[in-house]
């Protein structure tokens, strides 16, 4: 499916502000399952980038502002077209020994994998997790892909969704206290469940492509989008969206991924002006298939 995503973020101050660099996490990444054709960035007030990669291999364009001119917006547009090739979520093997779950990775995958392993500092304890399980998911399949498939629909089903305007994510235990929470919070739930029964997970952020049905308001307001994916041996990383219970297909475009949700935040930066400044953030996105 080729896809056609214009996204714009405007943020205002009352009063004119410097900017700090800024790290921009907008560019799609590229793997077997995803090419991107074309991708334009464009900054207000004007700004020196340089596109590189982080630790884990995003893609990262950094933006570095003259401190000498300040101004009361910064505009942050970026335009790109995607080709996702992931239509079969399923269309894939696993290893003989990760057809059931539990399974084991082996050391190497173990030594790999371990920050998508680790709780969160803010995560609550495995016994709770696993008590919460049980109370919701009683009686889960044995056969890995359809025990993943059953979690999903569970924290799903589980919560009620909530487009949150502030910034931070909820932890796991706020998000089951509070029953509801947005895609960020369903995703760092499901990647807390999964780590704790042994299973690597990490958040992805990206965009959706989810066109409405005639005369229907779209289930969510066009933004971008949070997930998880887990790592399956034989199959590698595997898109788990909680906020519709499904696999990932081609649907979805992954831009960054990250062991920690926070450390790939779309745009990253603070600015330098008076104490009583204040700022207001609106955003635009548009997800059109071609």
């Amino acid at each position: 499916m080729f896809l056609r995503i214009v996204h714009l973020s405007r943020y205002e101050y009352s009063e004119a502000v410097s900017f700090a660099p800024h790290a921009l996490y907008l560019r799609p990444r590229e793997s077997t399952r995803q090419r991107l054709h074309h991708f334009a960035l464009e900054l207000t007030p004007a700004a020196r980038r340089i596109a590189t990669n982080d630790p884990l291999d995003n893609a990262v364009d950094w933006a570095y502002f003259a401190v000498e001119n300040p101004a009361t917006r910064l505009e942050v547009r970026s335009e790109l077209m995607v080709e996702t090739l992931d239509h079969n979520p399923f269309d894939f093997f696993l290893k003989p020994t990760a057809l059931t779950f539990p399974f084991r990775y082996d050391p190497a995958e173990h030594v790999a994998l371990a920050p998508c392993l680790t709780p969160r500092a803010d995560s609550p304890a495995p016994e709770f997790l696993h008590a919460w399980l049980e109370q919701n998911l009683p009686a889960p399949p044995t056969e890995t892909v359809p025990y993943l498939m059953a979690l999903n629909s569970t924290v799903q089903h589980a919560l009620v969704y909530m487009r949150r305007e502030e910034q931070g994510i909820q932890s796991a235990a706020e998000t089951l206290a509070r029953g509801s929470g947005s895609c960020r919070d369903y995703a760092v739930l499901m990647i807390e469940l999964c780590r704790s029964l042994g299973l690597a997970a990490r958040f992805v952020s990206g965009y959706l492509y989810e066109p409405a049905a005639a005369g229907a308001t779209p289930q969510l307001a066009p933004d971008m989008h949070a997930w998880c994916e887990v790592y399956l041996p034989g199959a590698g990383w595997r898109g788990l969206d909680a906020t519709r219970g499904v696999f990932c297909n081609d649907a979805f475009v992954p831009v960054a991924h990250a062991a920690l949700a926070e450390s790939v935040n779309p745009i990253q930066g603070t600015f330098y002006g008076p104490s009583t400044v204040r700022s207001q953030l609106t955003t635009e996105l548009s997800v059109e298939k071609l």
